[in-house]
């Protein structure tokens, strides 16, 4: 539930003067009781309505609905003696805030009926105040009917998109945790070895530097070797670990078809700003299969690469007008296709190919709200 101070909840729809005026409204039709044992049970319940209004919304468990079957209560005596229904308004509001969902449509069911059989009753019994009211009666008619749910299903939105970022903030810690590991092993692995062996070599060198000086000279010359190699190595894994934006990798694709004399034609910005950057990655890797394929199996002279972006995914499509694929039972067994194809479902990708005057590869991959800069980007 929520705090006291958020009673009147500034996305309900109805604007705070509103309330306010449904705060003071009461004591009007009150004052016009001509007896002052009315008008004393009018503001005594008025004051004990708000005060379980504020109770129920601070209090837990099975007091919340003991505190709202009390403003039920003194919701149906003020329209019956005074002809007010308007804080009926309140307790749609309230109830609409229930998280349980049992106890909102038990709530809201309870509320709605009795709501609509005192208005009834009272239009039964001639009551001429309520008659007088009518337009606003069946306004706030279908306000207690929408407002519960319009809260209820807000508020629940809501956790759920606490919970999706939640969630998105420990996937996002569990990568980065992965990723230390499979760097401290690449580092171990890459470097560990070459290591250990410079340190023994340079032990050897310095053992051997006096009484066979030629030797020492010979191992330090496998120590720095070892040490250019290392730092290959290294610079390698590191590149590795940025990743692949879609328009670096076009610059490969162009020049890899330029190389082979194949034309190629862009169509569409490979700039993306609604892609994951694990997406693009896939993407590019995906893009940079597709053009060896071409190059290597298609004899064509001219590819097509388009990039296609949506609301909800993008596009690429990759067109050769070269021999096709002849044997349409080997798709996705084959040129690399099928780890194509399973790079895109990790991402919730999928991959297309048709084979009529060429061969068409169709890549999508759903867009993200955002995405993490590379270290690249911001240097």
């Amino acid at each position: 539930m929520h705090k006291w101070h958020q009673i009147f909840h500034k996305s309900t729809g109805l604007s705070a003067y509103v309330w306010v005026v449904f705060c003071i409204l009461p004591f009007y039709f009150i004052f016009r009781s001509s007896s002052p044992y009315a008008v004393v049970s009018g503001i005594v319940m008025i004051l004990l309505f708000f005060t379980c209004y504020v109770l129920a919304f601070v209090s837990r468990g099975w007091k919340v609905y003991l505190w709202t079957s009390l403003q039920l209560i003194i919701s149906i005596t003020m329209t019956l003696l005074f002809s007010y229904v308007y804080f009926s308004i309140f307790a749609a509001f309230f109830i609409g805030n229930l998280q349980n969902r049992a106890g909102f449509i038990t709530l809201y069911s309870i509320h709605l009926v009795t709501t609509f059989a005192t208005i009834n009753y009272g239009f039964f019994s001639k009551n001429h105040l309520l008659f007088t009211q009518f337009p606003f009666i069946l306004i706030c008619l279908i306000v207690i009917i929408l407002l519960p749910f319009n809260t209820y299903n807000r508020n629940k939105q809501d956790q759920l998109e606490g919970q999706l970022e939640h969630a998105n903030k420990k996937i996002s810690e569990l990568v980065k945790l992965e990723e230390r590991q499979r760097i401290a092993r690449d580092l171990h692995d890459t470097l560990g070895q070459k290591l250990s062996l410079i340190g023994l070599k340079s032990d050897l060198a310095s053992k051997l530097v006096t009484k066979q000086p030629a030797q020492a000279k010979q191992e330090m010359q496998d120590v720095h070797q070892t040490a250019r190699t290392a730092l290959k190595e290294v610079r390698e894994l590191v590149t590795k670990m940025r990743g692949a934006r879609l328009e670096d990798e076009l610059q490969h694709v162009q020049q890899m078809l330029q190389a082979a004399g194949i034309t190629l034609t862009v169509q569409g910005s490979p700039y993306l700003s609604d892609t994951s950057l694990l997406a693009e990655n896939v993407l590019s890797m995906c893009l940079k299969e597709a053009v060896t394929n071409i190059v290597k199996h298609s004899t064509a002279t001219a590819c097509t690469l388009s990039i296609i972006p949506g609301r909800t995914e993008l596009t690429v499509v990759v067109q050769d007008d070269g021999i096709g694929i002849a044997d349409e039972l080997s798709r996705f067994k084959g040129n690399g296709l099928r780890g194509m194809k399973e790079r895109l479902e990790f991402v919730n990708g999928s991959l297309e190919l048709a084979s009529d005057s060429g061969t068409r590869l169709t890549l999508k991959v759903p867009n993200t709200a955002s995405r993490p800069p590379l270290d690249n980007d911001t240097a």
